[in-house]
């Protein structure tokens, strides 16, 4: 079996139109005849039966072909709507096809933004952590400037060491009461023992360790607690409370206090 288009419906449904029209005008002019012959028989006073059967035959034939007309005309219509709608059918199917182009450019341009935006979020943690140390090794830095007074402080000290490296352990007849406490070279590496509590201090704390250490084998408590004090304030703030760095500090701090 063949099928039909739609466009094979649409030409024949014309092609019967057409007849349809040409059929209805000629038995209009049949019919006008009929009714001529009739209104010329009743004058004659003839007999009109056959003539008025045949009328009535045209005008039902009348009717069938106008109702004829009237059912292709609403297919031609129906027709001229499917292809509308077909018409509208494959603009939204191109709208479509569109649609799912840009959206697939859009999660690619997401896919890219989203790879970006961890690019710059790592960048910028890179950038605060690196801030943040800027920040610490200039408070150590704060704290490491060398004033006129710390500095004759010093030298006092280290004459005062290197005299009494100089003596003999014989009392001087002059002075008989109590000598001044000797740091011992040794001293500073029993601090930084006691100080790491018996494990390895973190790398993060060994310079501030170090320091630390040697301003007080030096006597310079004044600026090593404030060191020690603000070096734990911003672990407690960056590691918490029960990090390991921060019971380390509190060892350093309370061995310099």
């Amino acid at each position: 079996m063949t099928t039909v288009t739609q466009e094979d419906i649409t030409s024949n449904t014309k092609t019967i139109i057409q007849g349809l029209e040409t059929l209805k005008n000629e038995h209009h002019q049949i019919l006008n005849g009929l009714l001529t012959s009739m209104k010329s028989i009743k004058r004659e006073n003839g007999d009109t039966n056959l003539t008025e059967e045949k009328t009535n035959r045209l005008k039902k034939s009348l009717e069938t072909i106008e109702l004829g007309l009237s059912e292709a005309q609403v297919m031609m219509a129906l027709a001229n709507h499917l292809q509308h709608v077909e018409a509208e059918k494959q603009k939204l199917r191109a709208q479509v096809r569109r649609l799912c182009q840009e959206n697939a450019w859009l999660r690619d341009e997401l896919a890219n933004t989203q790879q970006k935006l961890q690019f710059s979020e790592q960048k910028v943690a890179t950038l605060e952590e690196e801030k943040k140390h800027l920040e610490f090794m200039n408070e150590i830095k704060k704290y490491d400037g060398n004033d006129p007074q710390t500095q004759s402080g010093t030298e006092e000290k280290e004459q005062d060491q290197s005299t009494q490296s100089l003596d003999l352990g014989f009392p001087d007849d002059d002075e008989d009461g109590p000598q001044p406490e000797v740091l011992s070279p040794s001293q500073p590496s029993a601090m930084a023992q006691a100080a790491s509590g018996g494990y390895e201090i973190p790398a993060r704390l060994r310079t501030l360790h170090n320091l630390v250490i040697q301003y007080a084998s030096q006597g310079r408590y004044e600026v090593a607690v404030p060191l020690c004090k603000q070096a734990l304030e911003d672990l407690e703030k960056t590691s918490g409370h029960d990090h390991p760095d921060v019971a380390t500090m509190l060892n350093i701090l309370a061995l310099v206090y």
